[in-house]
This record gives structure tokens, sequence and C-alpha cells, in this order.
């Protein structure tokens, strides 16, 4: 497992939130105010300096229920709420958009390409916003710092660990299955055509070599596709062609997108098992979360500007009809936090803990981690 891999997935699914909640935004004509205002706020919070330098310290990947609550807190940065099944709908569209960019990922080291389109996206959403313009440029020159000089070997080891965190998720999303990206059973198709990686030939040929390098034989082969050589290679500099458009906003031209749970995922034993079992990382799950969170500038809704709720279906009735028929154990359930006496708890910690709904619940402190998971209900 890679402990650099933290930081291009939080920036990668925040990016798909952000598509999503444009189109959303859009789709239910939302004042042109009141979008820019919602999207800035998010943006402004996710970028958030002290948020991004916890983001970016090395550290393991946590649960999808973890992360959830982060993305859930985010989503309600400004005045714009979601709820329980447009949250659900919002993280299944973000996490299945971002393993299919990972699975068609042509290098590993590509995936930093992919974070890119996403950042050069978000920017065109916040172009009359200097000030946040410039959260995300530093984001974008911590990610050259950081990333622009591992090796081959590291990025397919990030890439494993993104697999690995998506394996398990095999959500039906209409607009994969409508252009033959996406199977039934949710497991995604990948092509046997297009460009190839940049650095590699097209397939269709073995060189044979003697003990002194000299190649000696070729013999040709049909490999089934229809594979062309790369035209260049994405740049990484702050400006620049990426080339390649994975992560780029496929919601740019309105069309609907639902989701379904294919069969696979109703019964997955293993996303039970994560609800229900004990974590044994529970304790660093809740110092993670603490730190993200306390890094998060959440801005009060200021003046009398009233907010308004964003529904990610077509109808209210079809979101109710979500809540009511998404199986159990694909359910996220928000975690609450709870406040305890602790006199080790530093001031960081006290100030989260001011920002959530806090329920008074004294109890005797047995250890350090164990106060810091009674602030939690469940994870």
């Amino acid at each position: 497992m890679s402990v650099r891999t933290l930081p291009l997935l939080f920036l990668n699914l925040g990016g798909e939130m952000l598509y999503i909640l444009d189109q959303r935004l859009r789709a239910q004509n939302i004042p042109g105010d009141k979008a820019r205002k919602v999207l800035n706020d998010i943006i402004s919070t996710m970028f958030n300096r002290k948020f991004m330098e916890e983001l970016f310290k090395p550290q393991e990947l946590y649960s999808k229920k973890a992360l959830r609550t982060v993305y859930e807190r985010l989503a309600h940065a400004s005045i714009m709420k979601l709820n329980q099944a447009s949250m659900d709908k919002l993280y299944d569209l973000m996490t299945m958009a971002f393993k299919y960019q990972v699975l068609l990922c042509p290098r590993p080291k590509d995936v930093l390409l992919v974070t890119f389109n996403h950042l050069d996206t978000i920017k065109g959403f916040i172009q009359d916003s200097p000030t946040i313009l410039q959260q995300v440029d530093e984001t974008f020159q911590q990610l050259t710092e950081i990333y622009g000089g591992l090796s081959a070997g590291e990025f397919q080891l990030i890439r494993q660990t993104l697999l690995i965190f998506f394996q398990d998720l095999h959500i039906r999303v209409s607009m994969f299955l409508k252009d033959k990206v996406q199977n039934n059973n949710g497991r995604f198709v990948l092509p046997v055509s297009g460009p190839v990686p940049w650095g590699t030939e097209v397939p269709g040929l073995i060189r044979m070599f003697n003990n002194k390098g000299e190649e000696v034989k070729r013999i040709e082969f049909k490999h089934g596709g229809n594979y062309v050589p790369a035209p260049k290679e994405g740049s990484f500099e702050l400006y620049g062609d990426r080339v390649l458009k994975l992560g780029t906003n496929m919601y740019s031209v309105n069309r609907p997108v639902e989701t379904h749970m294919s069969g696979s995922s109703k019964n997955l034993a293993s996303r039970t098992q994560e609800s229900i079992a004990p974590n044994p990382l529970a304790k660093e799950e809740l110092n993670f979360l603490a730190r993200l969170m306390g890094g998060m500038e959440i801005k009060k809704p200021s003046g009398p500007e009233p907010g308004f709720r964003l529904n990610l279906f077509t109808t209210d009735e079809e979101e109710e009809q979500a809540a009511l028929t998404r199986p159990e154990e694909l359910s996220y359930e928000v975690i609450n936090i709870q406040a305890t006496q602790d006199q080790q708890r530093s001031e960081e910690l006290a100030r989260i803990m001011g920002e959530f709904e806090i329920m008074e619940q004294p109890r005797l402190s047995t250890s350090k981690g164990d106060d810091l998971l009674a602030m939690m209900d469940e994870l």
C-alpha cells in the first residue's frame, strides 16, 4: 500500500463531486449567483491551505465510510443541502467515475494527468475568484513537487492501492451503460483499441536477440486490437495539453445520470463486513478525520440568504424511492461525533468538536484512544 495515494484519491473524487453538483445546479435552474456561491464555498474549503497540509502528509488510505464523512462535510460547506439518498447517489457517481479513470489510465503515472485534468476544470469554475484560484495553483505545485520525481514503480504502487480501494464497487451508472463501457454486472469494459501508452510500441512484433545483444529474428503476430502510437506525452506543467481526456468533465453536456445496484453489489459480503465488523484501524481513522476536519474552514452562512436543497434525482419521488430501496449495507451512515471530557485533548480538537452537533455524554476515561473513539457513535 502506498502512503502517497490519499491526496490523489481525495482531489479526483472531489473533482468528480464538483462536476456532478455543477450539472445538477444547472438542471434544477438554481440562480447563477447561488450556484457560483455553492461551488466557490466548496472549492475554497476543499483547497484550504491547512487542510491540504494534513492531506499531503504520508498516510495510508482509510475506509470508504471515513472518506465519505469528509465529502459529506464538504458538500454542506455552503448554503446547499443534500438529503441522505442524494448524498448516497453523489458518492456512488464520484467513486465509479474515478474507478473508471484509474482502470483506463494507459500508464500508472497518468493518474497524475487525470488529477491535473480535474484541477484544470475546477479552475474554470472559479475564474472570477483570484484568491481561490491561487489556492488551487498552490495545490498543483504541491502535486508537482511530491509526485514529479516518483518512479514508475512508485506510481504502479499508487495505482494498485487505488484499485484495491475500488475493487468491491460495481454500481451501474446509466451513462456508462449507454456508452457501452460498463456491463450489466457493474464491471467496466476495457478497450482493445486506441493509443498505446506513451513510450511503448504498438503490439504485434516479437524481437529475438542473441547473447551479444544483437537482433537476430523478428516474428509478427495478430494482437486482435486496433492500436495506434501515442501522438505525444501529456503535459505535467501548470498550463499545458494533458492529451489524456480522462478526468475531464463528462457532465458538460446535459444528460441524465442514474445509478443502479448490481446483483453483486447488493449481496457483497465484504461491504457488509465493513459496516458490521470491528475496524482494527478505528483509532487511526478517528485521528485522521479529526486532523482533516480540523483543517476545514466551514463558513457559516452570513446574512439573510436562504439555503436550498439540491436533488440528484429527477423528481422528489425518485429520491424517496431510492432511499427506501437502497440495500442497507450500501448506505453510508453519517458518523456522529460526541464530546467527552478529556484533559489531554488539544485545543484544535476541541475547536473541531465545536463545529459539529455536540451531545454531552460524560464517561470515565480509560485511554486516549478510547476517549477519541467515544466521540463517534459508529465507524
